[in-house]
């Protein structure tokens, strides 16, 4: 029976893993060999058709474990491919250039639906409550994404006040912000810089006009109409779909669980990263808020509103808070209430986020601080403002995907995650015959 089966391998008549094939129809290797080398490759040989042979009568699938060459004649038929890594490598960076340039021609479309995605991903839970209570899953995902539509209002209505706020009170402070201009190239002047150069670099910058200029864009909402649209729309779609996702999960889980489980991580990641963000960005904007009417600045519940927004953005989102009302109080009343702002702000995103947060949250991005400062240029770069604040979520969708559920590159996971046991290979996915 050896001898047929192997001639049936032979002329492809019996579908079994190529290493195997090639072990089992090896013949004598090039050059001299030994009689110890040959009784081995006879044995590996007799082996690989006898396994064959056990999975043929018992009608299992055809082994897949790879066979392990026992000497060196049998080496050559197991060789892998003679393409250098190198190769490899510059032709997979060459693929993901392209799709991130695709992506960028796309952002208006791509950025919004996964943001919308997860908000939608982030209120789920929500749903599931509310179906093991005994409400339909219709209706629970109903109210999922009515939550969603709330929390997403509650930001659009206040976004809309700010931009009233800001538009109607900087016109305000023209003269300030010239005197400012003035005092600032007089004390360059005076530090030794040539008055001439300066002005010639600076003539371009009118303070009126840069007022101007941030006016017309806080005014300017048709870029944020269009977004909010298609955000909407996905959500809708969304709610539509969330009543039968689980099932769906369930049953894409049994042909390709790695899958599955990479994309479960990715739903827990960015949900707590979601709710941890958000319940300590209301925390910092209050605080901000206090701070703001102690050292009496303008619009202090814009800055606050400001400051929860900006929370969301990783690494540089606190520098981009304190900066207008830095600048306002400078303006308003002197140099002390902007250092005031500026020393304040500080201690409360060092305390509340780098000291409190880890500790009551745990790590709630998945990725080392140098690769979430990166992720923010990139994604940034190619979807724009809304790529920075969807940067963290877009990262943890490739780490899941590409790294998290392959067990020969998660040992990667050593060096981008945040948790170093994220490295650890993958708990064995249970076999029929061990359920």
């Amino acid at each position: 029976m050896l001898e047929r089966l192997q001639r049936r391998i032979r002329g492809g008549a019996h579908a079994v893993p190529r290493d195997v094939r090639d072990q089992i129809s090896a013949e004598r290797p090039f050059g001299p060999e030994t009689p110890e080398e040959a009784a081995a490759r006879v044995t590996d040989r007799n082996a690989a058709l006898q396994r064959v042979v056990v999975h043929e009568e018992s009608g299992a699938a055809s082994p897949s474990t790879p066979v392990r060459p026992s000497s060196p004649g049998t080496w050559s038929a197991l060789r892998p491919s003679s393409v250098p890594r190198l190769v490899l490598v510059m032709i997979g960076l060459a693929g993901a250039l392209v799709a991130l340039r695709e992506l960028r021609e796309l952002s208006s479309l791509v950025a919004p639906v996964f943001f919308a995605l997860n908000l939608m991903i982030t209120a789920y839970p929500l749903q599931r409550v509310l179906v093991r209570r005994g409400a339909p899953k219709w209706l629970g995902s109903i109210v999922a994404g009515l939550a969603v539509l709330l929390a997403l209002g509650f930001v659009i209505f206040g976004l809309s006040y700010g931009v009233a706020a800001m538009v109607g009170e900087l016109p305000k402070y023209d003269d300030q912000f010239t005197a400012l201009y003035n005092q600032t190239l007089a004390w360059l002047t005076r530090l030794g810089f040539d008055q001439t150069v300066l002005v010639k670099a600076l003539k371009g910058i009118d303070p009126s006009s840069v007022l101007t200029v941030v006016t017309n864009l806080l005014s300017n909402a048709s870029g944020v109409a269009s977004l909010v649209v298609v955000v909407l729309t996905t959500l809708i779609f969304m709610v539509m779909d969330a009543a039968q996702i689980e099932q769906r999960m369930g049953a894409a889980r049994r042909s390709h669980p790695s899958f599955v489980m990479g994309l479960e991580s990715f739903a827990q990641g960015i949900r707590k990263y979601w709710l941890v963000s958000t319940a300590f960005g209301l925390v910092v904007a209050a605080v901000d808020y206090v701070i703001l009417i102690g050292a009496g600045v303008p619009l202090a519940l814009v800055w606050a509103l400001f400051s929860f927004l900006t929370n969301y953005i990783p690494n540089i989102g606190f520098v981009i808070g304190v900066v207008p009302p830095a600048l306002l109080a400078l303006v308003e009343g002197g140099w002390k209430p902007a250092v005031i702002v500026v020393v304040a702000y500080s201690l409360v995103n060092f305390i509340i986020q780098s000291i409190i947060q880890p500790r009551v949250a745990g790590d709630a991005v998945g990725l080392t601080p140098t690769l979430s400062f990166l992720s923010l240029l990139l994604w940034g770069w190619v979807f724009g403002g809304l790529g920075a604040l969807i940067a963290l979520p877009l990262s943890l969708l490739v780490k899941a995907l590409l790294v998290d559920v392959d067990p020969q590159v998660r040992w990667a996971n050593t060096l981008i995650s945040s948790r170093i046991s994220d490295g650890d290979p993958l708990p064995a996915v249970p076999t029929p015959e061990s359920v």
